[in-house]
């Protein structure tokens, strides 16, 4: 019987899957169930605890399917010696009754399966006493019981009957099926995360009206919407803005978190309009340098400046601009501040300070 547990439970391992986004929880699960099973009096046998291990998945929110194994071992009356073993695998069904807001909802359980009884007997003047028996049979199982979720589990309270069809007993031989009452609890645990629902689709874009983005009316390589200079002469190097560019790329806009050398989102999209300039511009050879805010000693922030600038030199030559067109990097520590500001701690902190700057050399 372990090996038959153990088989189910690696068996329910691997049909283990991430739920698909529906609108109840489909994960496969894992059932571990304890009861009580009262004996049909025919039998001649004490209650005893019924213990199982089962597998099973919602396939729709108010229905389950569950295959489970159980067993029960209960004694007998009046020779406690002598052994009587039921096992068992069945196939069950649940129709949920559940209804938003409610914290327990209640069900009904349909189940066939294949019980198996082992019996030990001394029955003189049988002759083939003593003895056992063993024998495969029929069982149908109905039943009913409450379950709810908890916040990573669930958890079922049952009671039902179990037919079944043994007539091979020795000790009620014109008997031909035995009724064992049960009450039993459940706990569920999910297999795999739990599915969110799907977002819902969104509406169709309206169709897109003429933009300024789509029109260049001076031919700059610079469209209409951020087109400072819509007047721009054939010939001139035109900056971002749509404007000349002057002798000096000012890069005031790289600038630098407190004590980093790191490009920053912000920077990077900075740097790659300046590598489009000097794309457009070959003739350009520009020097790259790097400055720091006030804080911090001259000699730390020497250093700080020169990794800054070699970022940004890096960045560069990393996306296509020749390394013999740049000068440096150069690090100028505090000393070319562009915000003055108090060598008191924050005050220090200017960000307008932390940069890196292009200056064109020709």
């Amino acid at each position: 019987m372990k090996k038959n547990l153990l088989c189910m439970a690696v068996m329910a391992a691997a049909f283990a899957n991430v739920a698909m986004a529906n609108d109840f929880d489909d994960r496969w699960y894992l059932a571990g169930t304890a009861g009580i099973n009262t004996q049909d009096n025919a039998r001649q046998t004490a209650s005893a605890g019924e213990f199982g291990v089962g597998v099973g998945r919602f396939f729709a929110p108010e229905w389950s399917l569950d295959a489970s194994l159980y067993s029960t071992n209960p004694n007998r009356e009046a020779n406690q010696n002598l052994n009587f073993s039921q096992y068992g695998v069945s196939l069950d069904l649940r129709r949920h009754f559940r209804q938003d807001g409610q914290n327990w909802w209640p069900y009904l359980k349909a189940g066939l399966g294949l019980q198996r009884a082992a019996e030990e007997f001394n029955a003189f003047p049988n002759p083939n006493s003593p003895g056992e028996r063993k024998d495969n049979n029929l069982a149908v199982d109905l039943g009913g019981g409450l379950q709810t979720d908890l916040e990573n589990v669930s958890l079922r309270m049952e009671a039902g009957f179990r037919w079944a069809f043994d007539d091979q007993s020795i000790v009620a031989p014109s008997a031909n099926r035995f009724r064992d009452p049960y009450v039993k609890a459940a706990l569920l645990i999910p297999l795999g995360a739990k599915a969110e629902a799907a977002p819902a689709p969104a509406p169709a874009p309206a169709p897109a009206a003429p933009s300024c983005e789509t029109q260049d009316d001076d031919g700059d390589g610079v469209n209409n919407c951020v087109d400072k200079c819509p007047g721009s002469q054939a010939g001139q190097a035109i900056g971002p803005d749509g404007c000349a560019v002057p002798l000096t790329i000012d890069l005031k806009g790289v600038n630098f978190d407190f004590d980093k050398a790191t490009l920053r989102p912000d920077a990077v999209t900075i740097l790659n309009e300046a590598i489009d300039i000097l794309k457009k511009y070959p003739q350009l050879r520009v020097e790259v340098a790097g400055h720091t805010d006030l804080c911090g000693t001259d000699g730390y922030n020497q250093g700080l400046s020169e990794r800054r600038a070699k970022t940004v030199f890096d960045y560069l030559t990393g996306n296509g601009v020749d390394a013999s067109r740049l000068a440096g990097p150069n690090g100028y520590g505090e000393s070319r501040p562009l915000e003055p500001t108090d060598q008191a701690f924050p005050a220090c902190k200017s960000e307008k300070n932390r940069r890196t700057e292009l200056n064109v050399q020709n």
